[in-house]
């Protein structure tokens, strides 16, 4: 099933992961990347070179790669010390190519090239943009970052998040591609800073929601802390909803329950495993979303993360023949 057209929408370390995998099932993948990070070493270079932030687009570039290992792990490599203390050799090699190409999709481009990507990583627009919420209680937090910590300062959950400027237009690419697509993949990710950002992009909901494609919403495997807290699986899909037109065909979730030990440190975050309750089951019946649901965990070095073998097992005899 290589000539499948597979759109995956997000950002952060989930999406990554998932491209991982689907690059093992299809040849046509493109990947629609938040650009809203404000904080880390793409913050730093946001602030000092007014370029878009480059590490969720590092991460997705690597998960696409076909280029030899030391080439990527040259991409990956992260400073220890000095003033380029935890900066991503990635990201400098993006705001060096930014440099010398036209804009950041055109930059984005070249390094996808260098790197073999199977597919293409595209921005979710090219347009300074600013990631702003509203919390219950009337606090505006402006700023990616610091919007979990406001949450966990104030104990008061996010109402809803919005863009600043409010309208930012898609990539003409990224539009083309969800018209086209067979199956859109929305998730892995950080519910409120790394999937809505990309849905509040002018004409990416549009879009999607216009698409004759299978549109599957991958659960993230944990909740978390300063956007999460207290969510069920059906909570992040309403969330989604309250802010976008799409509606989703497919609800995949983990059934699988990990170690106690695994289980007793992410507790202690005040982070807990999400599966699907009698809420959840009842409000996706009621929206006619398809529920699959299996064992989807990896643990390494006692990280919960999607095994993206069992997720191209759940393309190949599941989600293409239903």
């Amino acid at each position: 099933m290589k000539d499948v057209k597979i759109v995956a929408i997000g950002g952060g370390t989930g999406l990554s992961i998932l491209l991982r995998g689907l690059k093992l099932f299809s040849e046509d993948i493109t990947a629609i990347v938040n650009v809203v990070d404000d904080g880390g070493g793409s913050g730093v270079l946001r602030e000092d070179l007014a370029m878009l932030p480059p590490g969720d687009i590092r991460n997705c570039i690597l998960g696409l790669a076909s280029k030899e290992p030391v080439l990527q792990e040259l991409f990956a490599y992260r400073f220890d010390e000095g003033r380029y203390k935890n900066q991503s050799f990635g990201n400098l090699m993006i705001a060096a190519m930014l440099g010398i190409s036209d804009n950041f999709e055109d930059a984005i481009s070249k390094i996808s090239h260098i790197f073999a990507v199977q597919g293409e990583v595209l921005p979710a627009t090219n347009e300074d943009v600013h990631l702003v919420a509203e919390l219950e209680d009337g606090t505006i937090v402006r700023g990616e970052s610091k919007i979990p910590y406001q949450v966990l300062k104030k104990h008061c959950p996010i109402k809803k998040v919005f863009l600043k400027p409010l309208e930012v237009n898609a990539l003409p690419r990224s539009i083309k591609a969800i018209g086209e697509a067979d199956i859109i993949f929305v998730g892995p990710g950080s519910l409120y800073t790394s999937l809505i950002p990309n849905l509040l992009v002018k004409g990416i909901s549009e879009a999607i929601s216009a698409s004759t494609a299978q549109k599957i919403y991958l659960s993230n495997l944990m909740t978390q802390p300063g956007e999460t807290d207290n969510f069920s699986i059906s909570d992040h899909v309403k969330a989604i909803y309250d802010h976008s037109e799409i509606r989703f065909d497919y609800i995949v979730a983990n059934n699988q329950e990990v170690s106690k030990e695994v289980k007793d440190r992410y507790q202690k975050e005040d982070s807990i495993m999400l599966m699907l309750n009698k809420k959840d089951r009842k409000y996706f019946q009621e929206q006619n979303m398809k529920v699959v649901e299996s064992d989807f965990i990896e643990v390494k070095q006692g990280y919960v993360r999607h095994d993206v073998t069992k997720i191209v097992d759940l393309l190949n005899n599941y989600i293409g023949k239903n």
